[in-house]
């Protein structure tokens, strides 16, 4: 599935492309993403492996997300949950939206049988015209890169049991993280009727490049290997999206694999 758009902006252009793939390991797809234009929002969901239905909650995030950005479009709205006056509007548009995924996501878990259990990371990049600000949100193991200047930085921390170890005991030889499953998050969608969403904000540059991923494509593929793929400027981004995703099925291909890539011409 290849999504792609054009954003004008001023004086700035945002070009993005997003693409999924199933893997080599797995028998269906269940990561979605979405790119709205219209709202210079951009977001990707990995549904929770190993739980039933995490296509239908990693599909009920986005459209979840798409909807109320939709019916937000002035700040004359009614809010499904508090206003924090001390973010701005577009810091509580995107947060609301999650947490608004979060419920709806919670509410079929809990009363449809055939969906129990089911959860998704999410990770989104919204660009604030009004602030001149990119402010990214997540919750679970999804990722944020920025690239900038020949150097790649993760903006997101992923919520997984070691990562939560090494913040409580950041001297953790390396024999005691071994001992620790790699592979548990500890926040996801879906979980609670409530959920902690970490944000981040950023000031864009000209030149910059964002890449939103399911772990399907950091697990598979290293930072170092990230950023040559992606530093290259003559190159498309939708051409940069399928090698990215080619490149995780060269090495295994473990799970489904979802990129979206934005970048400020």
């Amino acid at each position: 599935m290849l999504t792609e758009a054009s954003i004008p902006h001023a004086e700035v252009d945002y070009v993005a492309a997003g693409f999924s793939d199933v893997g080599l390991q797995r028998d269906h797809n269940e990561d979605a993403l979405c790119i709205l234009p219209e709202h210079r929002l951009f977001v990707v969901a990995d549904g929770m492996g190993g739980h039933r239905a995490g296509d239908v909650a990693s599909r009920m995030a986005t459209q979840a997300i798409s909807s109320f950005f939709a019916a937000t479009t002035s700040a004359d709205v009614t809010w499904p949950f508090t206003f924090d006056p001390n973010l701005s509007f577009d810091q509580n548009r995107l947060l609301t939206s999650i947490q608004l995924a979060n419920r709806r996501i919670f509410e079929a878990s809990t009363t449809h049988r055939d969906v129990h259990g089911m959860g998704t990371t999410i990770v989104g990049a919204l660009y604030s015209r009004t602030d001149g600000r990119v402010y990214v949100a997540h919750v679970g193991d999804s990722r944020a890169y920025r690239i900038r200047g020949g150097q790649i930085e993760q903006l997101t921390r992923d919520h997984s049991l070691v990562n939560d170890y090494l913040l409580v005991m950041p001297d953790m030889s390396e024999a005691q993280r071994a001992e620790l499953p790699t592979n548990v998050i500890t926040r996801a969608l879906g979980m609670q009727d409530a959920v902690e969403i970490d944000m981040v904000e950023v000031t864009p540059s000209a030149g910059d490049t964002y890449l939103l991923c399911s772990d399907g494509l950091n697990a598979m593929v290293s930072d170092a290997e990230i950023l040559s793929l992606v530093d290259r400027p003559s190159a498309s981004l939708e051409s940069i999206a399928r090698d990215l995703v080619q490149h995780a099925n060269a090495n295994g291909g473990d799970d489904n694999i979802t990129v979206v890539i934005i970048r400020l011409v």
